[in-house]
Formats: C-alpha cells, structure tokens, sequence
C-alpha cells in the first residue's frame, strides 16, 4: 500500500481506538472492549474503511509483545509464594477444567478436529490479571485477603497460559498434536524460561550502568525494546511464539522479581519503576493497535447468524467458560462470600484471551465463524465480570 495511505489508517485506527476506550472506561468497561469495537467499526463488519493489511498486523504483533512484556513486568512470583495453596488450588482449577471442557465441547459436542478444539479449550484458560488488579484497585480491595488470592493464582495462571500458548504455536505450524514436537517445546520453553530472565537481569545492570553516564535522552526506553525484540527473536529462533520473550524479558526486569542463587543481583526498586514509567507511554501506544486488528479482522456479515451453530457454540462456550472459574474457587475454605469474589475475580479473559484466539485465527485453525463465537465470548466474559464483582461488594462487602 502507499505510505500515505497508511499513514492515514494509522492515524484512524488510534484515534478511534482512543475514543471508543474513553467511552468505554465513562461506561464503566475495561479499555479493551472500546478498543475491540473500535477496530469492528472500521473494519468489514460494519464500515469497511480498513482492511487488516500486512503493515498493521507488524505493528500488531509488536503490540502483543510490548502486551506480554508488561504482564510479565507486574507479575509478581513472591505474591504466589506468599498466598500458597490456595491460589494454587484456585488458579489449577481454573485452568484445567476450562481446557478440558472446552476441548470437549468442540470434539464431542461440535464435532471439530482435536486441534481446532485443543485452541478452543486454551482460549477459555486465560485470566486477564490487568482487568482483575484494575477492578480490585478501584474498589480498594486489592491488599485484602481475597485480593491477594486472586493475584497469587492470576499470576500462575500467566505462567501456565503462556506455556500453553508455546504449545499451541508448536501444533499450529506443525498442523497437529505431536506429543514428540510438545516434549521438545516444553524443554525449550523451560530452559527459556530459566535462563531468559537471568541474562535479562545482568543486561539490565549494563544498561542501568550506561544510562546513568549517558547524556542522551531515551537511552532507557531504546534499549529496553531492543532487550524486549531480541527476546522475542530467540524466543521464536527455540521455536517458541515470539511473545513468549516479550514475557521473560518483563519478568526478569519487574521490580518484584529475584534470583534464588544470585544474592548479588536484588532488583533496584528506582530502576524498576523508571524502566516501567517510561516503557508505558510506548506499550500504550502499540497494545491498542493490537485490539483493534483483532476487531478489523472478524468479518460478522460473512457469518450466518440465523444458524443455530453460531449461537450454541457461543452460548454453550460461555457457560464453560464461566463455569470453569467458579469452581476452583469453591474448592477452596472461605467463608462463601469470599469464594464468590474470587471466583468472579478471575471470570475475565481479557487480552490474554484475544490473544490465544489471534493465534487460531492466523494459523488458520479457527474459520471466521468460531472466532467470532470465541471473540464473543471473550468479550462477555472480559465485560460482565467488573459490573458483577462491584455489585458483589457493595451487596455482601460486609461478609468478607
């Protein structure tokens, strides 16, 4: 395309990204869903304007790096320690039965090929840690005891979610489920994950060392996306999604993150929170650009909406969806209140859950009309929760 012409779709997509979350966040709804909106508003569903064209899906896959970078700078692993079984109960749960469901709903109950209904399952595993900490921040809950469980199990969630998400590339370029090609990512993965974050940490004491001697301003914000991109490549080079070192890097450079053995390597609180005061102008810049080639990318006027597929897959993946998150938290012992905010608490999917459906969607596994039904789900599932959890408190806040 013309570089005019992009300019000209740049600059439609982030003001119309920027208005549709204003809105939403006025309607008391997480950004995201504005952003989604926005990019069905543009693209073929209802105006057709933009087209998701190669240059602004680079820039969206910048996006879900620069996205996982910050959701692994604010996780926070001691939070899972300190919260102990419970989240781990919570946050197991939470993941496998959605999996299993989800995977048999689309086998058994759809009749979809294993892999379509592996991604499916995945999809439904995810918990948007950003949308749940932003919820428990507003009402001022997010130190309280249930706050902390929700976290702890968000956490190891994230974890788990993008080590699923490593596997579903891995069968997604292989076409198929190889129990051989899963036991080579999960030791790659695994070694990334080990030895990522300690070389992040010693190149983050380089480059704390020369931006305190540069003279140039934006020295930290270069060379933190230069770390991030690099990650990304050798995360892709070990046959890993490319986000998977978007992810490590954040890790290895949050504030809350350590080493076991490398007692001399503590994180520098003030270097930490310079790092993510001045990433975030540029995530935010990039991440919606992302939630707006996920709407621009789903066609509804090719999808059928008289058929009766489209509404029971979407329906029945909702109430597995759902479902799957409440019972792991009433597996745990707490007084019946405190459940049920937890179990609200980790309901949304947020942009984890785009994310996963991203990756079906572009590896051809999802067609157009399981991704609007997952997209949908998404949706509802990232756009309920908030309203819930702060009539729950104002109802029953005196219980817990």
């Amino acid at each position: 395309m013309e570089s005019h012409d992009f300019f000209l779709y740049l600059l439609i997509i982030l003001l119309t990204a920027r208005v549709f979350a204003e809105l939403a966040t006025r309607l008391q709804a997480p950004s995201v869903i504005g952003e989604l909106f926005a990019g069905v508003v543009l693209g073929p569903s209802l105006l057709d304007w933009i087209e998701p064209v190669e240059a602004i899906k680079l820039m969206a896959e910048i996006g879900i790096i620069l996205l996982l970078f910050e959701v692994g700078l604010e996780t926070d692993v001691k939070r899972l320690v300190r919260t102990g079984l419970k989240s781990f109960v919570v946050a197991i749960a939470g993941f496998i039965l959605p999996l299993v469901s989800g995977f048999s709903l689309g086998y058994w109950v759809f009749n979809l090929s294993p892999l379509v209904s592996l991604f499916i399952g995945g999809t439904l595993t995810a918990t948007s840690i950003g949308i749940t900490v932003r919820v428990l921040s507003d009402l001022k809950r997010q130190q309280a005891p249930e706050g902390q469980i929700v976290l702890g199990a968000a956490v190891l969630d994230d974890i788990l979610g993008v080590m699923l998400l490593a596997l579903l590339y891995e069968f997604s370029i292989g076409g198929g489920v190889s129990l051989l090609n899963a036991s080579k990512v999960l030791v790659f993965v695994g070694a990334f994950f080990v030895l990522a974050p300690v070389a992040a940490k010693l190149i983050s004491l380089i480059i704390k060392r020369f931006d305190a001697v540069s003279e140039i301003p934006g020295l930290l914000p270069t060379t933190i996306v230069t770390l991030v991109l690099f990650f990304a490549w050798l995360a892709h080079a070990l046959g890993a999604p490319e986000l998977l070192g978007g992810f490590a890097a954040g890790l290895a450079l949050s504030r809350r993150f350590f080493l076991p053995l490398g007692i001399a390597l503590h994180s520098d609180e003030c270097f930490a929170h310079r790092v993510e005061d001045q990433m975030k102008p540029i995530v935010q810049l990039f991440t919606p650009i992302f939630f707006v080639f996920v709407g621009l990318s789903l066609n509804l006027r090719q999808i059928n909406w008289d058929s009766t597929f489209i509404w029971g897959f979407s329906l029945t993946l909702l109430a597995a969806a759902i479902a799957g998150k409440l019972v792991g938290a009433f597996l745990i012992k707490e007084p019946w209140a405190v459940r049920g905010v937890i179990a609200l608490a980790m309901i949304p999917r947020g942009e984890v859950g785009l994310i996963f459906a991203e990756l079906g969607r572009v590896s051809k596994i999802f067609s157009n009309e399981i991704y609007a039904g997952m997209v949908m789900v998404i949706a509802l599932t990232t756009l309920l929760p908030p309203f819930l959890m702060k009539w729950f408190y104002g109802r029953y806040g005196d219980r817990l």
